[in-house]
C-alpha cells in the first residue's frame, strides 16, 4: 500500500492511504540504521509504503511503513537531543510561512535568518506573517515596519495580521490557495490562533503568554496536516472523499497547512561552511566582487561583504546571523535557545 503521513506523534504516524483510509502506523526499526540520524524518520509529508496490517506477536492490525518515496525538498534543523542529529519539521512542502512577533514573545533576528537560510537550502519559498499587529504600541509598530522592510528588500514576502482579531488573515488566502504550506515559529507567536481563523472547525487549543518570561507556552504537542476549506462549510478532516495523486504525492482538491509544534531555537544542520553565502541573498549578491574566491567575509582584505556592511548595504542584524551560522560546528550550542 502507499499513502501520505498526515500526522506524527512521535512514535506513531496516521497515513491516509491512496484508497482513502486513515491507518495508525509504526516504522520498521531498520529505518533508524539507515543513515538517517533524526528523531524522525518520518515526517508529515511524505510518500511512504506501508505492510499490511499484522497479526500476532502482540502487535495485531498494526501497518508498519517499510520505505520512503524521494523527498522533493522538506525543512530540517537542528535537533535539541545531539545524538539525532537533526529534526525534520515537514516534506514535501509548497512553502512556509514563518510566523513571527516583535513583542509577546519576540521573535530574534537570528532565528528567522536561520529559518530562511534553511528554507534556501532546500529550495522552500517563506512568508514571514508579522502577528499580533493587535497589541504593539507605537514603537513596536515602527519596529515591525522596519523588520518588513528588511525583509521585504531582500525579495521575501510579508504580511502584517492580527490573527486574535482576524485584521489581514483572509489576505492570505490566495497565498495558501492550492499549495500544501508548513506553519512553522517559536511557541506562543500565534500559530493555533491563526489556523483557528483559516480552518473553521479546527479548534487548537491556544494559551496565554507567561509574564514571568514573554514566551510562549507548548499548545501543539504534534505535527498534523489540516485541510484548508475553500468555504466554512468544508470539513478540516483528512478523512474525506478527497483523492490523493500517486504522481504528484499529494492530495487533490483543496489547500493544506502542516501544523508543528512551537520550536524554542533553530541550529541548522548539514551546511558546509563554504555553502553558506548562498543562502543569504544579499551576502551572496555582494561576494562575487570579494578578492579572494574563498573569501569567508570575516577578515579578508578586499572583502565587498564587509565592505557592504560598513556601508550599510547589508543589514548589520543579517550579517551577525551569518556569523553566528558560521560558528555551528560548536555542537554544544545546541543545547541553547536562538
Amino acid at each position: 500500500m502507499k499513502g501520505l503521513v498526515v500526522k506524527n506523534t512521535g512514535s506513531w504516524y496516521t497515513v491516509r492511504t491512496d484508497d482513502g483510509q486513515l491507518l495508525d502506523c509504526k516504522v520498521k526499526g531498520n529505518f533508524r540504521i539507515k543513515g538517517i540520524r533524526s528523531t524522525n524518520p518520518v515526517a508529515v509529508g511524505d510518500r511512504v509504503t506501508l505492510s499490511s496490517p499484522s497479526t500476532g506477536g502482540g502487535q495485531e492490525g498494526v501497518c508498519w511503513i517499510t520505505d520512503i518515496d524521494d523527498r522533493r525538498n522538506y525543512i530540517i534543523r537542528k535537533s535539541i537531543n545531539l545524538s539525532k542529529q537533526s529534526h525534520i519539521l515537514a516534506a514535501n512542502v509548497d512553502q512556509a510561512f514563518l510566523i513571527v512577533t516583535v513583542a509577546r514573545p519576540e521573535t530574534s533576528t537570528t532565528f528567522i535568518d536561520r529559518f530562511l537560510a534553511s528554507a534556501e537550502a532546500y529550495r522552500v519559498p517563506v512568508v514571514l506573517v508579522f502577528n499580533k499587529t493587535d497589541i504593539l504600541n507605537a514603537d513596536e509598530l515602527r519596529y515591525q515596519q522596519m523588520m518588513v522592510t528588511l525583509y521585504t528588500g531582500l525579495g521575501y514576502e510579508c504580511r502584517q495580521v492580527s490573527a486574535e482579531q482576524g485584521d489581514g488573515v483572509e489576505e492570505l488566502r490566495p497565498l495558501l490557495d492550492g499549495k500544501i504550506t508548513l506553519l512553522s515559529g517559536n511557541s506562543g507567536v500565534g500559530k493555533s490562533t491563526l489556523i483557528n481563523r483559516l480552518v473553521p472547525g479546527a479548534n487548537l487549543r491556544t494559551a496565554a503568554i507567561s509574564d514571568a518570561h514573554n514566551m510562549g507556552m507548548h499548545t501543539t504537542t504534534f505535527s498534523e496536516m489540516i485541510s484548508l476549506p475553500k468555504t466554512p462549510s468544508d470539513s478540516p478532516c483528512l478523512g474525506g472523499e478527497k483523492k490523493v495523486s500517486p504522481k504528484q504525492g499529494r492530495l487533490e482538491g483543496s489547500s493544506y497547512l502542516i501544523d508543528t509544534p512551537g520550536i524554542k531555537g533553530f541550529g541548522t544542520f548539514d551546511m558546509e561552511r563554504e555553502e553558506l553565502t548562498s543562502y543569504f541573498r544579499e551576502i551572496f549578491r555582494y561576494s562575487k566582487d570579494c578578492r579572494f574566491s574563498n573569501c569567508t567575509h570575516t577578515h579578508e582584505p578586499g572583502c565587498a561583504v564587509l565592505k557592504a556592511v560598513e556601508e550599510h548595504y547589508i543589514a548589520q542584524s543579517r550579517y551577525q546571523s551569518y556569523l553566528s551560522m558560521l560558528d555551528d560546528k560548536d555542537d554544544s550550542k545546541y543545547r541553547e535557545a536562538y
